[in-house]
């Protein structure tokens, strides 16, 4: 059974002040319980772009931040607005990351307009651009994904991104405006076939969704899109708070090495034979 159900059977049966505080108990529990699982890996390539994950994936990750962090910022930042509110603020260290990341800087903009176009959580688009590609708009995945969004080219060209006689479809895919308008209609397009199912959405974005649906609307078994999803969700759920608080501390990062970097994609586990037919198909 899963955690917080019995509190939430008996809820019924309760006065309605009672109800109320045991429906926020319940629901603080289920965050905690959840929340203790949210730490984040990262290394950072010979090219300085930084790679996230929610496990260690080899030895050139380092954890970069522990749940606890997110919590313990506030009063290390000495936001009092912050705590008396019970908002907790993101990690320093991700903060500061985006803080001091140039390209990241370069496509803010962008995103806020795919998140106003898209009604899309410009957090989410965040974290989901963090975890493809570091705001690399370079990115090329060794199956062809390319730019912020690491987009293929099938799947760019279902979003009007089209080869011309000055340039084809993976090259206009490193330009971040283009990338990023076709990234976020693709995203917005499986949120509304997936809805009130953002994991399933993103394990579509990353596996295609085909794959989701073949395993019966669930994320598919592969270890590269379970470990994707968990990843996007854990910075997107890290830096949503951010957008309530009143300030925030700036703490320098001490960014982890990681000169032996084998190229920009993250190493992971191969898929298994039959392989989605859209998706970003990042490795």
């Amino acid at each position: 059974m899963k955690p917080g159900l019995p509190l939430l059977s008996a809820l019924h049966a309760a006065p309605p002040l009672r109800r109320l505080a045991a429906l926020l108990l319940t629901l603080a529990a289920l965050l905690t319980t959840t929340a203790a699982r949210a730490d984040v890996w990262a290394y950072v390539d010979a090219k300085g772009v930084t790679h996230f994950s929610a496990q260690q994936l080899d030895e050139r990750y380092e954890l970069f931040f522990r749940n606890g962090d997110a919590f313990n910022a506030g009063k290390a930042a000495g936001d009092s607005a912050a705590q008396g509110a019970g908002v907790a603020a993101a990690p320093p260290k991700l903060l500061t990351y985006f803080e001091i990341s140039p390209n990241y800087k370069a496509v803010k903009h962008l995103l806020r307009e795919a998140s106003l176009t898209h009604g899309i959580d410009y957090e989410l688009l965040q974290a989901l651009i963090a975890t493809e590609s570091g705001f690399d708009t370079y990115a090329v995945s060794a199956r062809g994904a390319v730019g912020l969004m690491q987009l293929i080219p099938p799947t760019a060209e279902r979003y009007g991104v089209r080869t011309d006689k000055h340039s084809p479809v993976q090259t206009k895919l490193t330009d971040p405006k283009t990338n990023i308008r076709a990234g976020a209609s693709y995203l917005s397009y499986l949120i509304k076939l997936f809805p009130g199912e953002l994991e399933l959405a993103l394990a579509a974005y990353n596996a295609g969704e085909g794959a989701v649906q073949r395993a019966g609307n669930k994320i598919p078994n592969y270890p590269e899109t379970k470990n994707y999803v968990k990843t996007v969700m854990q910075l997107y759920t890290q830096l949503k708070p951010q957008r309530m608080m009143t300030g925030a501390g700036r703490v320098r990062m001490e960014m982890m090495g990681g000169s032996m970097g084998r190229g920009h994609r993250l190493p992971l586990a191969p898929l298994p034979v039959t392989e989605p037919e859209t998706g970003t198909e990042r490795n």
